[in-house]
């Protein structure tokens, strides 16, 4: 059984903090000061018995999705349903890889829907459901690794740029991963879509076979991951660089392929001291010194 969840304010007093199990959601809403209360209530009430809702569906939400996966039941699940299924052809995924996304969407949909708001955002463990008003923008920066609070690009989010949802993955991260990126940022239309395709595209930067990588079966790290026993990365050692470039380009080419399908809007990645991105004027590296190779 988990906790009851838990409601708080950070020192910040503007920040919202919403606990329970194994979710975390800082939340920030700005607007009139009676509808910023209201989308605060409304967090706090759709909050309550959301993990309780996945967990009744999850045996269902750590299973592959194929073309004849039943549909789940709540609205959370699926979301991560819908979002995953558009990946289950050409890869092994569970709804598991948009949870986070797909939760995050789902408070600020709430949210939103309670109030008129000028800019909002929840963050799920990096995973983060975006609203901008017109006129509006985030300036978001992209970390080197998920477990650590350092950038290696920003990008510069407007109400135009179709941008809601922003996720990253890598093999570093609180999630899983079958490849060796430490960092892959999506920016999505959707949390939830952000999410998947964040896993996807980290997934696809590897070296099957190189002595540097350690994998372990997923499943004797934590005995009820949806992974089962698939490998998945647990330390990378020192690569050369044409190893580096390689991996990371396996990587644009994917994300290249998702942005053509119209699954996600831009993605950056970082693998030993290197970084690459689409194309896009969103996203800008952090160090002058350097510039962000773009596919």
């Amino acid at each position: 059984m988990w906790e009851k969840p838990s409601a708080r304010f950070l020192p910040d007093g503007r920040r919202l903090l919403l606990q329970q199990g194994p979710i975390d959601l800082v939340i920030e809403a700005i607007g009139q000061q009676d509808a910023v209360k209201a989308a605060h209530e409304v967090a706090i009430s759709r909050f309550g018995g959301l993990l309780a809702e996945l967990c009744d569906e999850l045996k269902l939400l750590r299973t592959a999705v194929s073309r004849t996966s039943p549909l789940p039941l709540g609205p959370v699940a699926r979301r991560m349903h819908a979002a995953v299924a558009r990946f289950a052809e050409c890869c092994f995924i569970t709804p598991m890889a948009a949870v986070a996304g797909s939760v995050a969407q789902e408070i600020l949909g709430a949210m939103c829907a309670a109030a008129p708001l000028t800019r909002a955002y929840v963050n799920n463990g990096g995973d983060i459901a975006l609203h901008l008003a017109a006129g509006e923008q985030f300036r978001i920066g992209l970390v080197k690794r998920p477990d650590r609070p350092e950038f290696f690009a920003t990008a510069t989010i407007r109400p135009e740029d179709g941008v809601a949802g922003i996720a990253t993955s890598g093999y570093p991260g609180r999630s899983f991963s079958l490849g060796i990126a430490e960092a892959v940022t999506v920016l999505a239309a959707t949390a939830a879509m952000a999410d998947a395709a964040a896993t996807v595209i980290a997934n696809a930067i590897d070296l099957p076979g190189h002595p540097a990588i350690e994998r372990l079966p997923a499943s004797s790290i934590q005995s009820d991951s949806d992974l089962g026993g698939r490998l998945v990365t647990r330390h990378v050692g020192p690569l050369a660089a044409g190893e580096i470039e390689t991996a990371l380009a396996a990587g644009l080419v994917e994300a290249e392929r998702l942005r053509a399908a119209g699954l996600i809007v831009s993605a950056a990645m970082h693998l030993q001291g290197e970084s690459r991105a689409l194309a896009t004027p969103m996203i800008v590296q952090e160090d002058p010194e350097r510039r962000l190779a773009r596919a």
